[in-house]
């Protein structure tokens, strides 16, 4: 404020982009120090922390060391934030750094070598590599624009950025590089398909394997483009995964394999877990447990992140189909602590996992607050049918909650996106949701018809169960159990046990349907199932009371038929369960407290001021939770919400 007689409205127009901010730091801050020091500030502005080593790497030849001037810089206030208590590690104030970048650039037009930015990011990146911090020197790399340097530090020395974890700044820097560069290095398009493969950004990758291959044609076949091309037949493994393509994943990952050096343990790891996954869809599970299993030894041992996270999660799906559900709950959990708090997109899965499992322990509420945190995942991959298996979930659950005509609601919406996106291997799944929904609407002919175009045998008996056919349900349910029997597919035995039971029953045969129902619950109990009890209805609650009057588990049977009771009081199609329940999507957290705060009556400003988000991301939500609620305007959206009970 000096030089102002008017000092109140030479505040209230002061901005921080004001010009006057610039001439103090260049006048009475900058050109007051010595020499030596504006040397020091402006070299070492290229970084965002600083450290007396790293700061002599980047000055050399120094007159005091870089932690002497650190510590002066500290002392005389030179906008200069220590970062840790010993003050090892500093920061400039952000204006402070960008005024000194800004110097900085300018000085490098004059010619001097010491001042050249690249040179000084070179010097920056060399350091971070020998502190074994591979991040830092990338970014420091790409900032010299040095393509080889920063394209060895992304390969990492046989393990990848990427496959640690570090995928955006990597898919960054190869978006910002020209065709012609990316033609030089062929390795450099592998890393890019690759790179866009682990961001689940789908639709890209293989344009980027095609070019790869366009520019080694011609490249002697060596050690080194044999294992490239190995690498890029492991892409397309990985690829073909996300669309359950069975016959490709063996084929690719097969080759990957003859091509990879033996050495490159990363990607032939990942191989292991491809042919786990075809093994899972070929329905040979031991064989896919095996593969995971040593998928996870093999990548933990190396620190393949992605491969970790995901064969665990292939684990979790083979435990939960061998309804080992304490098992498979604790593994998706140990999906997600690998994750930490802001997972990629693949954490859908675990959460989807968890959802179901919760579901079959009757904790509904659980269930389907990891159903909307998988939604939420799922709805940021391209090109998958994730998003299908959670709205499939979701239609579950309702049925579970009483609202027949809300699950209906959300298989139609499923049924067209499975059409449209031609989602083949997901058609039998929402038919067969849509049988069990049409049975509860006692719709027996529609659920017939459906069946006619799908081999769905568990969904045939139960629609010969609805129409009281019990003997053609058993000739339909006595092979299917023998064939799972001799795939040990648990999950299926135990619900073909349960049909079983009930055909019995329905046929007058107690003894028999008795006996049943007795190995299904010895079957079940480990696991600690409940719903798949449950969902069969009231023929199953007679039959439980048929095995509880002989004294057969009573612990277990007390909490199954405690759970009828309950499931007896809700009314089909309730529509003032729960807010949530009473919506076809349900609002997020962060929806809910945007809607609190339109309620309250703040400006779209102020909840953004509130919330800490931008305008946009503010209205982006306002139309989310307006389209929810099927509404148009404010008013309407928090009428609506009082009258679901959301505020």
């Amino acid at each position: 404020m000096q030089g102002h007689k008017d000092a109140s409205t030479f505040i209230k127009s002061f901005t921080g982009s004001h010009h006057f901010v610039l001439d103090y730091l260049v006048e009475e801050v900058l050109q007051q120090q010595s020499e030596g020091v504006q040397t020091f500030l402006l070299r070492t502005s290229i970084l965002d922390r600083l450290c007396g080593s790293l700061c002599d790497a980047v000055l050399l030849n120094a007159s005091a060391s870089g932690q002497e001037t650190l510590e002066y810089l500290g002392h005389a206030n030179l906008f200069i934030v220590p970062l840790d208590n010993e003050r090892r590690w500093y920061r400039y104030h952000h204006l402070f750094a960008e005024l000194l970048r800004q110097r900085l650039r300018q000085s490098a037009a004059l010619g001097d070598e010491g001042k050249s930015a690249d040179k000084l990011h070179m010097r920056a990146s060399a350091w971070y590599e020998a502190n074994g911090l591979e991040v830092e020197a990338f970014h420091h790399a790409v900032a010299a624009h040095n393509v080889d340097h920063a394209a060895r530090l992304v390969e990492g020395e046989g393990m990848p950025l990427f496959f640690r974890g570090v995928v955006a700044p990597v898919l960054r820097w190869l978006e910002s590089l020209p065709a012609t560069v990316l033609n030089a290095r062929p390795s450099l398009w592998v890393m890019y398909g690759s790179a866009l493969l682990f961001a689940s950004q789908l639709t890209g990758v293989e344009e980027k394997l095609q070019a790869a291959e366009s520019a080694l044609q011609g490249v002697e076949l060596d050690a080194k483009t044999r294992d490239l091309i190995g690498h890029i037949a492991s892409i397309r493994a990985t690829l073909a995964v996300a669309f359950q393509q069975l016959e490709t994943i063996v084929v690719q990952s097969r080759r990957a394999l003859e091509y990879l050096h033996p050495d490159n343990l990363p990607v032939r790891t990942a191989m292991k877990w491809t042919l786990g996954f075809a093994y899972q869809l070929q329905g040979d599970r031991a064989a896919a447990r095996q593969a995971y299993t040593e998928a996870i030894s093999i990548s933990q041992a190396i620190g393949h992140f992605i491969i970790t996270v995901m064969a665990t999660i292939g684990l979790g799906n083979i435990q939960e189909s061998e309804n080992q559900l304490y098992d498979a709950a604790e593994t998706y959990r140990r999906v997600l602590q690998l994750l930490g708090d802001q997972p990629l997109p693949v954490a859908c899965e675990a959460h989807l996992g968890l959802a179901r499992i919760y579901y079959e322990w009757n904790d509904l509420v659980t269930a389907q607050q990891h159903m909307q945190q998988g939604i939420q995942l799922a709805r940021q991959l391209e090109n998958t049918d994730r998003v299908v298996s959670s709205e499939l979930f979701s239609a579950r659950l309702q049925l579970a909650q009483g609202n027949v005509t809300n699950a209906a609601a959300i298989l139609a919406k499923v049924d067209q996106i499975v059409r449209q996106q031609n989602f083949v291997m997901q058609m039998p799944e929402v038919a067969a949701a849509q049988v069990l929904t049409l049975l509860r609407q006692g719709n027996v002919a529609a659920a017939a018809d459906l069946i006619r175009t799908h081999e769905l045998p568990i969904s045939q008996a139960r629609v010969y169960l609805a129409q009281g056919d019990a003997s053609a349900a058993l000739a339909v349910l006595d092979p299917l159990r023998q064939q799972v029997e001799a795939k040990r597919w648990e999950d299926k035995r135990l619900k073909v046990m349960l049909l079983q039971a009930v055909a019995h029953h329905a046929q007058g045969e107690i003894d028999k349907a008795v006996e049943l129902l007795g190995d299904a619950l010895a079957l079940a109990a480990p696991g600690g199932f409940v719903r798949v009890f449950v969902d069969e209805g009231l023929p199953m609650a007679q039959l439980l009371s048929e095995v509880a009057a002989r004294g057969f588990m009573p612990d277990y049977m007390g909490k199954l038929l405690s759970v009828f009771e309950v499931e007896e009081q809700k009314p089909e199609n309730k529509s003032e369960l729960t807010p949530t329940q009473s919506l076809i999507e349900p609002l997020s957290q962060r929806e809910l407290e945007v809607l609190q705060l339109i309620a309250q009556g703040l400006s779209n400003h102020e909840i953004s001021e509130r919330l800490f988000l931008a305008l946009s991301t503010v209205k982006g939500h306002n139309q989310k939770i307006f389209d929810k609620l099927q509404v148009q305007r404010r008013t309407e959206a928090i009428a609506r919400a009082r009258e679901l009970g959301l505020l």
